[in-house]
């Protein structure tokens, strides 16, 4: 069992960026530029790239079907595990970390069919810190929102949601730019983060 120092520790190196799961990002995106294929970065590290700053296991990776085989065709075996055979993810053996890939066309939260699906990273993506693409915000509250409406183990994706609508003091009105599907959903949850944490 991990004693209070360790995850500390583990906590710090995640916070400055020098954890495992940063390392395996790096890496996945350098061995994916060099088969050109377009990616962004998903999940809790492009909220962290957006200011929510938390912490997780592993990195969410956007990119299509036929990308992923190229990559696991190219890279399966030389650094990379497969979870199984036909998975949608991947291990990176030098850091243990894994790696989960939304595919294009595919739908979050269910997985049933829906207004919102995972688009194509060049279309969403921004580059952040270190020349790395990232979803923008806007596709990020949208997926979190969608995939917390409709799983409900995605309690997570809604918080995390919440927190970016704080961090980034974005305005009630904001919810016009978003999918008609979530926008009932957003304000809801811009109700909430207008709530003060301090005790």
């Amino acid at each position: 069992m991990d004693t209070m120092l360790e995850i500390a520790r583990r906590v710090d190196a995640f916070m400055m960026e020098r954890s495992p799961v940063h390392d395996t990002m790096r890496r996945l995106a350098k061995a994916l530029d060099e088969l050109e294929i377009p990616f962004a970065i998903a999940g809790a590290m492009a909220a962290n790239a957006h200011g929510h700053r938390r912490t997780t296991a592993d990195v969410d990776v956007l990119m299509r079907r036929e990308d992923l085989s190229r990559f696991k065709d190219c890279w399966i075996g030389r650094g990379w595990l497969d979870l199984f055979e036909g998975s949608k993810g991947f291990k990176d053996t030098s850091n243990g970390v894994k790696v989960d890939v939304l595919i294009v066309g595919d739908y979050p939260g269910d997985g049933k069919a829906k207004p919102v699906s995972f688009p194509t990273p060049e279309s969403v993506r921004e580059v952040h810190d270190e020349s790395l693409p990232y979803l923008n915000l806007k596709t990020l509250l949208e997926l979190k929102i969608a995939s917390g409406m409709t799983a409900a183990h995605r309690l997570q994706d809604l918080a995390d949601a919440i927190q970016l609508i704080r961090i980034n003091a974005l305005p009630q009105d904001y919810t016009v730019e978003l999918n008609p599907f979530v926008r009932e959903k957003f304000s809801e949850l811009w109700q909430s983060a207008q709530i003060s944490e301090d005790y």
